[in-house]
């Protein structure tokens, strides 16, 4: 299920829908998140989503090296 913020018209992805748009696992944002190293994320009741648009800002911040 999609979901948009009001008035904004910015997209909020669910863990599976982030994961699948970074394209890797699920597990992966769990331990993102739990070191504090994952996009901001907004409870929406006891649900955790993310705004597209501060993912693509994250993303945007990150280093650009590859291992």
């Amino acid at each position: 299920m999609t979901f948009t913020s009001e008035g904004r018209g910015d997209r909020l992805m669910s863990t599976e829908e982030l994961a699948e748009y970074l394209s890797v696992p699920i597990a992966t944002v769990y331990a993102w998140r739990s070191r504090r190293k994952a996009p901001p994320g907004i409870r929406v009741g006891r649900f955790v989503r993310f705004r597209q648009s501060e993912v693509d800002a994250w993303l945007a911040s990150r280093p650009r090296e590859v291992a």
